[in-house]
Formats: structure tokens, C-alpha cells, sequence
């Protein structure tokens, strides 16, 4: 098989050209949410009591709404808001709009004022309201599919990474990984003294990391990545930019950081020297007051709320074995502290003394040990993990103070013995009933990456994050996807 023919498997089918129509596509989201905001200015300006057309409404209002539309959306060109790298993840494309909403919502009406232009207030401060709403759902609605568009494998760029083999494969697994971010990654080129047909991933090696340019050219990449070990000094990192203006390939340097949040970098430039700022973790905030708050706030709501449900999981245990309705299994929480996890009982009553053999009948690790199709559950037991509900009385742990509403899993001793490097991180915080790797798959994950997503919530906690977890994890249980 040559080069050119592992590239073609590696990279899939061939990327979609339409993504030159990204841009014009998000163009005509707008205008129908502008078009829409301008309908309802209009109709609540006329119908609502509180617009008075004794405030002097102009009659030419439908003229000076196109002109309003048509200069919101050219000033959100202006501010960058239709750059096709802003399209697909981060903030900074919600930022754009609205901060072009605001600048469009002062130049109207101070030029109303200075051009003394009766302009209707009312429909002002209805398009004003409503508009960037309509605008950041729309936009919202248009990255959901695009992303559902390239999980599928369509609007795919072409990605060269140049690099160390090592530092390929890191940047190659995060962008399999990640699939919705569009990425297909043709080859990568590594420094002479690595002489490979493909690193240890299976990424096949195009070329020399000195010839990046044209390799990038004949190969038809849309993005090189260039990650360590590719240039010697900045002098030769330069000397790669210049080669590719003109081409239509665009560039991403790729630093030595995985698992960082956005909200922890930022980007400050000093005398011409790129420097990228990491901010400290932040589980230390994971443990404050505010947290704890919500947490017990949550918690007795979640009791009283889900009350009747609780009710009839505990006669259905009851009834199925006459046996405990309660298990109680020993975890380990915040800063190794050794408690008791409440569940209801899903399992028979001699389930403990069965782990070793299933174990070694099955060939699992003891780290993170679950099975598809348990013998020890109890027909009730399928139907309380399909839904989560065995997982409920942990609201009472939540109140004494042993959990969180979101963190890590707890894991018991034996797991916690098994722990390497990172993986420690996860005791930094009070474990929870849901968490982030709950949310991306559950038990459908492998061990490896549930850990991933753990350390990475510990360092990267907020507040926010942790009411995003508890939104998608209505989701995830009802769907049951993973959930065995």
C-alpha cells in the first residue's frame, strides 16, 4: 500500500468543499432571526398599550427596520462574526454577536438623536430585546447541527500534523477523539531524525517536517497543525507561515497542554511574543460554601420532588426478596476519607462474595469493574439502573455532606489502590451522584477515559459547568444510553 492510499484510508472520504459555505449558511441564519425580530418589534409595538403612538412613531418604520437589519448584520461582519474558524466550539463566536448588538443598538440610537429621527422607541427597545436572543439561538441551533453534520463525517477539514511522532499522536488522538470538531487528519510529517512510515497510532508519515509546506500543498490540507518538536526557533516558525500565505491553508499551533478549559487561558502577547497564561485549577472552589449551598438547597428539593418515585422503588424491593432495601457500600471521598454510599439494592443479597469470580470468569480489572449483563441484578435491579434510580438515596449523602450533587464517582478502596499520576486528582473534590463522564457515554466509556473527564472536572470546575452536568444528566437517563 503506498503513502497516498494509507493517507486516503486514514483520512475517510473526501472533505466537503462546502465548507466555504459555512460563512453564508450562518449569513442566512441571521437574517431570518433579524427578519423575525423586526416582525415582532412591529406587531408588539403596534398591539401593546404601552407603546403609544403619542410617542411619535414614524411612518416610514418599515424602511428604517431594513436599514437596521441591514446594518446589524454588517456590523457584526465587521466584528468578525462570520469568520469560519469561530464556527463550531468556543464562546468567542456568542461574544462577537453580541457585542455587535450592542454597538449596532448605540449607533442607531445616537444617530436617530443627532440626525433628530423620530424613531419609533418602542419597536427600539423590542428589536433590542429580542434580536440578540433570536440571534444567539439561531447561531446555538446552527453549531448543534454541525456538529451532528460531523460526527457523520460530513464539513470535514484536512489536517496535516507536523511534529514529533510522540506529539502526533497526542494532537491525533484528541482530534479522533473529539469527532464533532470536524477534523480529518490526512498524515503528518516529523523531524529526518524520525524515519517512519506511520507513527505508533497508525498515522501515516508524509514527508520530512522541513518540506511541511509543500507537503501540505500536494496533499490538499486545509489546516497544518503544527505541535512540538516541529520548529527549531521562531526565526523557522516564521519561515513556514510565509510559505503558506496564499495557499488557503491555515495554521494552528498546538502547545503542550491537554485537559485545560478555556476559561483558564488566555492568550498575551508581548513584544511580539505569543505567551499563553494558565490560570491555577480550580478545585480548591469546588469545596467553598457557595457549592456546598447548592448542594444542600438541591438536594432536599431533589428528596421532596422525587418522593413518590423513591416510594414505589422501595415496595418493589421489598416485595421482589423481603430483603434489605438499602445497600450501603463503603467509598472513598474527599481527601481519601472512607464513608458509606447508599443505593437501593439492585443486586442479590450475597453480590459482594461473587466480585472475585466474575472477575476472573470475565478478565476484568478490578478498576472501574462493570458488567453488561450482571446475573447478580434482580428484576427490579434492571429497571432502577436503566433509570438511575438506584443511585437517589445518595441525596442523603449529599445533605450529611459526604457528596456532591456533581463531581468524580466514588470508587471503593480496592479501585482507589489501583490509582496512577492524575488519577489521585479526582480525591481533590467531594465525589458525586453525576459527574462528567456520566453525561459523555457512562458506562459505554473505558476506564481510561471516565478517569480523563474526572481529572478534568476537578481542574476544571465552575459553577455553571456543574448546572450544564445536571441539565444533560436528565438527558442521559432518560435515554439510558450506557446504563447497565
Amino acid at each position: 500500500m503506498t503513502v497516498l492510499e494509507r493517507t486516503r484510508l486514514i483520512a475517510g472520504s473526501e472533505p466537503s468543499r462546502t465548507l466555504r459555505y459555512l460563512p453564508g449558511s450562518v449569513l442566512a441564519v441571521d437574517v431570518v432571526a433579524l427578519a423575525v425580530t423586526a416582525l415582532l418589534a412591529t406587531l408588539g409595538r403596534e398591539r401593546l398599550t404601552i407603546f403609544s403612538r403619542a410617542w411619535g412613531a414614524h411612518e416610514e418604520l418599515g424602511v428604517v427596520a431594513t436599514i437596521a437589519i441591514v446594518a446589524w448584520i454588517g456590523i457584526i461582519a465587521v466584528a468578525g462574526g462570520y469568520r469560519r474558524d469561530l464556527f463550531g466550539s468556543g464562546s468567542d463566536e456568542f461574544k462577537r454577536v453580541v457585542n455587535a448588538s450592542l454597538v449596532t443598538a448605540g449607533v442607531l440610537g445616537v444617530g436617530c438623536y443627532l440626525a433628530k429621527y423620530d424613531f419609533s422607541r418602542g419597536f427600539f427597545l423590542l428589536a433590542f430585546a429580542i434580536g440578540p436572543l433570536l440571534l444567539l439561538l439561531g447561531r446555538f441551533s446552527a453549531r448543534k447541527a454541525l456538529h451532528a453534520l460531523r460526527r457523520r463525517g460530513f464539513l470535514q477539514a484536512r489536517v496535516l500534523v507536523a511534529g514529533s511522532a510522540r506529539r502526533v499522536d497526542e494532537v491525533t488522538q484528541v482530534l479522533r477523539r473529539e469527532k464533532w470538531l470536524g477534523y480529518s487528519v490526512l498524515g503528518a510529517v516529523t523531524p529526518a531524525v524520525e524515519p517512519l512510515e506511520e507513527t505508533a497510532t497508525g498515522v501515516p508519515v508524509l514527508g520530512d517536517k522541513e518540506n511541511v509546506v509543500e507537503i501540505g500543498r500536494a496533499h490538499g490540507a486545509d489546516i497544518i497543525f503544527f505541535a512540538g518538536g516541529t520548529s527549531t526557533s521562531a526565526a523557522e516558525m516564521n519561515q513556514h507561515l510565509w510559505a503558506l500565505e496564499g495557499h488557503g491553508i491555515d495554521v494552528v499551533v498546538a502547545p503542550s497542554l491537554q485537559e485545560v478549559s478555556q476559561q483558564r487561558l488566555s492568550l498575551r502577547p508581548i513584544g511580539g511574543l505569543p505567551l499563553i497564561h494558565v490560570d491555577q485549577p480550580t478545585w480548591v472552589s469546588a469545596g467553598r460554601i457557595g457549592k456546598r449551598i447548592f448542594d444542600v438547597v438541591g438536594s432536599f428539593l431533589l428528596i421532596l420532588a422525587l418522593s413518590p418515585i423513591l416510594l414505589v422503588a422501595a415496595t418493589q424491593i421489598f416485595l421482589h426478596d423481603r430483603g434489605p432495601l438499602l445497600f450501603k457500600h463503603y467509598r472513598i471521598g474527599r481527601n481519601g476519607k472512607r464513608f458509606g454510599c447508599l443505593k437501593f439494592r439492585t443486586m442479590v443479597v450475597n453480590a459482594e462474595a461473587m466480585v472475585k469470580d466474575l472477575q476472573v470468569e470475565t478478565g476484568q480489572q478490578a478498576l472501574l469493574f462493570k458488567l453488561k449483563n450482571d446475573p447478580r441484578v434482580t428484576k427490579p435491579g434492571h429497571w432502577l439502573r436503566r433509570f438511575s434510580v438506584d443511585e437517589l438515596p445518595q441525596l442523603l449523602n449529599v445533605l450529611r455532606g459526604d457528596m456532591s450533587l456533581v463531581g468524580p464517582r466514588p470508587q471503593v478502596q480496592g479501585e482507589v489502590d489501583l490509582y496512577q499520576g492524575a488519577m489521585e486528582r479526582r480525591l481533590l473534590v467531594r465525589p458525586g451522584m453525576t459527574g462528567l463522564w456520566q453525561v459523555s457515554g457512562r458506562n459505554d466509556l473505558t476506564p481510561e477515559e471516565a478517569m480523563r473527564l474526572d481529572v478534568y472536572y476537578v481542574d476544571n470546575w465552575s459553577m455553571m459547568q456543574d448546572i450544564s452536568i445536571l441539565l444533560r444528566t436528565f438527558t442521559a437517563v432518560t435515554s439510558s444510553r450506557g446504563a447497565y
